[in-house]
């Protein structure tokens, strides 16, 4: 049986990944700060009271998975707050809180599991578009898009980091999903979009690590 390492799965996109790769045959784990009464009723494995942002939590998850290999991790888990040119100096731990999750979260969790790791296995990063130069056509965001920008260099990184054990890395845009994160607007619910990114996760190879795709199957601009 296959293991797949799911971070921020107590809810949203995260809770529907667990829910649909569970059905699939995979053993899931769901890592979460607090569990929720939706993944308790997934009745998959859950390892809750991990913040992604605090190296202890991450130091224990890693000794608590001892022995288990993982064939997908996927860094799920997200922040996203206002903030604005006008508003930084007030808002600044909000951006700083952003780079913590969105940014320097996938990194350390990947560090804290990277022995844990199959061979030939697969890291995926829940990225957006907006991180995206390229596609910025309307300004704003300015701490999420950057933290955004900011995972998507990792992950570029981490493909090449990974590619003499044949893991491959995929950076994947869930799309704009109705999810507690986004005051639940979007034009995607949540099982339809993780119902996609599945289908991205099936098709990622040693030949598409390193790649930004938007969960329809579009190569996304840098």
């Amino acid at each position: 049986m296959r293991t797949v390492v799911i971070t921020g799965a107590n809810r949203g996109i995260g809770l529907e990944l667990a829910r649909l790769l569970d059905e699939r045959g995979y053993r899931v784990i769901g890592v979460c700060r607090q569990s929720s009464p939706e993944l308790n009723a997934l009745g998959v494995d859950v390892e809750a009271g991990v913040d992604v942002t605090r190296a202890e939590g991450l130091v224990d998850l890693a000794e608590r998975l001892r022995g288990n290999r993982i064939d997908l991790l996927v860094n799920n888990a997200g922040l996203l707050r206002p903030s604005s040119l006008d508003g930084i100096e007030s808002e600044l731990a909000d951006w700083r809180a952003q780079f913590e999750v969105n940014s320097l979260g996938p990194v350390r969790v990947t560090s804290a599991l990277r022995n844990h790791l199959n061979d030939g296995g697969k890291v995926v990063i829940i990225t957006s578009r907006m991180g995206s130069i390229a596609d910025n056509t309307s300004g704003g965001a300015y701490a999420y898009r950057m933290s955004k920008a900011a995972v998507n260099a990792a992950g570029v990184s981490l493909a090449h980091e990974f590619r003499d054990r044949g893991i491959a890395v995929g950076l994947l845009h869930p799309g704009y999903v109705k999810t507690g994160m986004t005051g639940n607007t979007g034009h995607v619910e949540a099982h339809e979009a993780a119902g996609m990114l599945v289908e991205r996760i099936g098709e990622l190879d040693m030949e598409l690590s390193g790649s930004f795709r938007h969960a329809n199957g579009e190569e996304l601009p840098w």
